[in-house]
């Protein structure tokens, strides 16, 4: 049985790493990135629907994205969206379809952009502490209602030390890998 707390508390570090990647898609690092609109929703007859399910968005450019509706009628519609989104482009509508041009990050906006990856990475420290506190809680539960010793308790505790720390060194290498990212010219 403490083995599936094990098990778990693995499985929920793991998909907060999981998590921790796709939001980190989402941050500009200084070329075109469809995945920089994945947080845009569209107003798509009355439903808040992604971006990516009304239009088809491509890469033409280093720095420059272009969406395209499947249903022309949403052009001005995905417009609102990406200003409302506050992602920091401005789209240009060419009647057919939404073309975004990058400008090149400033060293301001690349410092702005760390600021960001680094409160992320900071967050999914919390959420993988959060996890470690649980399974010890699991683990004192089961102490206390006789089902473990005293020292499978230490046991389980360390071992559940030693893998948060395995996932906040992990968090810390992909921080480190954005950051060097965004920061490159």
């Amino acid at each position: 049985m403490p083995e599936m707390i094990m098990m778990d508390a693995e499985e929920r570090m793991e998909q907060t790493l999981l998590a921790l990647h796709k939001e980190f898609t989402t941050v500009r690092s200084g070329r075109a990135n469809p995945k920089m609109l994945e947080r845009v929703n569209v107003d798509y007859y009355g439903v808040q629907t992604p971006i990516n399910q009304v239009a088809s968005v491509s890469v033409p450019e280093a720095t420059q994205i272009y969406i395209k509706p499947y249903d022309k009628s949403l052009v001005s519609k995905i417009e609102r969206a990406i200003f409302a989104a506050n992602i920091g482009v401005t789209p240009t509508n060419d009647g057919i379809g939404i073309r975004i041009n990058l400008p090149p990050l400033t060293e301001e906006n690349r410092r702005e952009s760390v600021k960001v990856i680094h409160k992320m990475a900071e967050d999914a420290k919390v959420a993988i502490r959060n996890v470690r506190r649980d399974a010890i809680m699991d683990f004192k539960k089961k102490e206390k209602d006789k089902e473990i010793t005293e020292d499978d308790l230490h046991f389980y505790q360390d071992e559940t030390q030693k893998l948060t720390d395995k996932f906040i060194e992990r968090i810390d290498g992909i921080f480190r890998d954005k950051e060097k990212d965004i920061m490159s010219l």
